[in-house]
């Protein structure tokens, strides 16, 4: 009798724990010295708060290995840049040999990521100043890597003009700060904590873009957009103008509906309190949510945008 009742009341357990609990879920954002990882670490504690889907941060490794996971199924959401989130989805460039991923779709499409080319040279001022020199240009598997070769190209460069090197945010501010590299792609929402940290070792400085390239680049890659980041950032002598891409928020398709309905709701009707606990919350809105066109969206998204009015794919 007695065992019959434990047994009863384990099964009533597990009931009830099923009852109340809701989704456990992965983010993979980025390396812990660039905004992926910070914000989607504030972005997962108020889903966590604010509704019964819990979500964890942790560190990755660049859009494409972040687009690996979610195929392999080692997390449940990503971060992602707008243009590799396209590459896997068509299996092009980074995915040419891999071939196109499928199973997953668009959460949100956040804020844009700028292509920031760093520098402790004064005399770096050009993109094509950078020839023969050592540039950092993301680390392998990074999406930074293919927008480097994007921005060589404009300027009729290559990677063999210059002489590459294979870092992360973190290690790319530590060999400009050491003078190991002399300059840096960062594709990341400005401002980015690497940056910013080396900022407060001596002047940094940022190569911008002519219009002249610009409209070249844009031309043959129209994925990218202007971007002007203003002097205050870094403080920085100068504004400067360069280009960007969209950070986006992707679920593996099998990530239910209520999982992802909930995350809207946690983020975009709570967005003071998110920009009180990270600055990119203020560049979030809800046209630029459902902006993207090339992926189609989770069907908890879609859910939240019907009821404000806005019909995605």
């Amino acid at each position: 009798m007695k065992k019959i009742t434990a047994i009863v009341l384990a099964v009533m357990m597990v009931f009830a724990l099923c009852a109340c609990g809701g989704d456990n879920l992965t983010f993979v954002t980025g390396g812990e010295q660039g905004t992926y990882y910070a914000f989607g670490t504030v972005i997962a504690q108020q889903v966590s708060d604010k509704t019964d889907t819990a979500i964890t941060a942790v560190s990755g490794n660049g859009s494409k290995a972040n687009v690996e996971d979610l195929a392999s199924g080692g997390a449940q959401l990503a971060f992602c840049q707008s243009d590799v989130m396209s590459y896997a989805y068509n299996g092009t460039n980074l995915f040419a040999d891999s071939g196109a991923v499928k199973d997953f779709s668009v959460v949100a499409a956040l804020y844009m990521e700028q292509v920031q080319i760093v520098t402790m040279n004064p005399d770096i001022k050009t993109v094509a100043d950078l020839k023969g020199k050592k540039v950092s240009i993301g680390a392998s598997g990074s999406g930074v890597n293919f927008n480097a070769i994007d921005v060589l190209k404009a300027y009729d460069m290559t990677v063999d003009d210059i002489d590459p090197q294979y870092l992360d945010f973190g290690d790319s501010a530590e060999g400009l700060k050491d003078g190991k590299i002399d300059a840096a792609f960062v594709v990341a929402g400005a401002p980015t904590v690497a940056i910013s940290d080396l900022s407060t070792s001596g002047q940094v400085y940022l190569v911008g873009f002519d219009k002249e390239h610009t409209d070249k680049l844009i031309a043959d890659c129209p994925y990218y957009s202007t971007y002007t980041i203003k002097k205050d950032v870094y403080k920085t002598p100068d504004d400067v103008d360069t280009v960007a891409v969209a950070a986006v928020v992707l679920a593996r398709n099998d990530v239910s509906e209520d999982a992802v309905y909930n995350f809207m709701t946690a983020v975009f009707d709570n967005l003071d309190e998110l920009t009180k606990a990270h600055a990119k919350g203020g560049e979030l809105s809800l046209e630029f949510a459902s902006s993207i066109t090339d992926v189609p969206y989770h069907p908890g998204a879609v859910k939240y945008f019907a009821e404000h009015d806005i019909t995605v794919k």
